[in-house]
């Protein structure tokens, strides 16, 4: 059996029950009349519809009729002559899983399942036809997002995010902090192959070095990618080691946001791990925002530390080896100290300073020729 949709408030219940001997399967043939088949699925935990020929289209109005008008809420299983090129429009129609007579196609339907990102038409799987993108404003595209994503938990909205939204074009960015333990465990869980960007600024702590590694290899990660400054600008900007404490701005640019900006263009939506609760800028922070043009995704937004907390113990993660001596948000060791004890959890980074972020969550400054050129528009 093929899994197509991972809707956990279907799949979880049914299987469950099914799991134990419970609940009643029923089969329909493709033909079969909805109206009809109403009162026989009638609480039924799952329900098969065959196909008797893959080019027999019969199947795929009997699922959306079950959908949308007889309310069906249950597992929906398509099963009989079946090929990979039907497996989005299997989803769209709202079928859960698929149960093919041809074997050994598994790689092809998995691959089927994901090949395009876009659809011309509405279906159960909620993504947007393009149709509609055309009369919407970008902003109105987070609304909706952010609307959708406020009643999800974090599990959820990376799954839709990673699934649904961006599909092929998402990674996660990960300071391998304190923190950083709970999002890369979510991550894989569902899909730990994919990219996680690690900014190796060339003064990171040892500690951290070692705790990417243990992670990735506890979690299972399979698609580190690390990126490091140029060399050459290195070089010439900070030839003595010193430019954290000349211009700390300058010096999180030359380490951090430009070789972000280098890669960003690749994926549509970027994932972070920043919360609420942290303060500052964060206070009001939003589930999903553009940032210079670019989606973030930030699916913990709204945990506070007793929810992060929770999910370290009840998963036995592995902790940062500098939580126990104080450090609650971990950058370069330069510019990262302890938290004092008034201090919010991220006092200890440019401790003295005004400063409180490196830049790669901050909007570049409009230039002013670009601010002229709006006023006279």
């Amino acid at each position: 059996m093929l899994t197509l949709d991972r809707r956990p408030e279907t799949r979880n219940v049914a299987d469950a029950q099914l799991a134990a001997g419970g609940g009643r399967i029923v089969e329909l043939p493709g033909d079969a009349d909805w109206r009809e088949a109403k009162a026989e699925i009638a609480g039924a935990v799952r329900v098969d519809i065959r196909f008797a020929r893959f080019n027999d289209g019969r199947g795929f109005t009997l699922a959306a009729q079950l959908r949308e008008r007889a309310g069906y809420t249950g597992k929906l299983r398509a099963v009989g002559d079946l090929i990979p090129d039907q497996a989005q429009h299997l989803i769209r129609v709202g079928f859960d899983d698929a149960d093919p007579d041809r074997k050994g196609l598994e790689a092809d339907w998995a691959r089927a399942r994901t090949r395009f990102t876009h659809a011309y038409q509405p279906g159960r799987n909620n993504v947007t036809p393009l149709f509609r993108h055309r009369h919407k404003r970008p902003e109105d595209d987070l609304v909706a997002l952010n609307a959708r994503y406020r009643e999800m938990s974090p599990q959820d909205i990376l799954r839709d995010a990673i699934e649904r939204e961006w599909v092929g074009k998402t990674a996660i960015l990960s300071s391998f902090g304190a923190e950083a333990a709970v999002g890369l465990h979510m991550i894989a869980q569902i899909a730990p192959d994919t990219p996680v960007i690690f900014l190796d600024t060339g003064r990171l702590f040892a500690q951290t070095e070692q705790y990417q590694r243990q992670l990735t290899e506890r979690l299972g990660l399979t698609h580190i990618r690390v990126l490091t400054p140029d060399s050459g600008e290195v070089a010439d900007e900070d030839s003595d080691d010193r430019l954290w404490r000349r211009d700390p701005d300058a010096c999180c640019a030359l380490r951090k946001v430009r070789p972000l900006d280098a890669i960003i263009g690749e994926y549509d939506a970027l994932i972070t791990g920043r919360k609420r609760f942290h303060g500052g800028g964060r206070m009001t922070l939003p589930v999903v925002e553009r940032i210079n043009g670019r989606v973030r995704v930030n699916p913990l937004a709204n945990w506070d530390a007793a929810a992060i907390e929770d999910y370290f113990r009840r998963f036995d993660l592995p902790r940062h080896p500098l939580s126990d001596m104080g450090y609650a948000s971990i950058g370069c060791w330069t510019c990262t100290a302890p938290v004092q004890a008034d201090g919010d959890i991220r006092s200890g980074r440019w401790l003295g300073q005004a400063k409180t972020e490196c830049g790669i969550h901050t909007p570049a400054p409009i230039a002013a020729e670009q601010v002229a050129a709006e006023l006279e528009n």
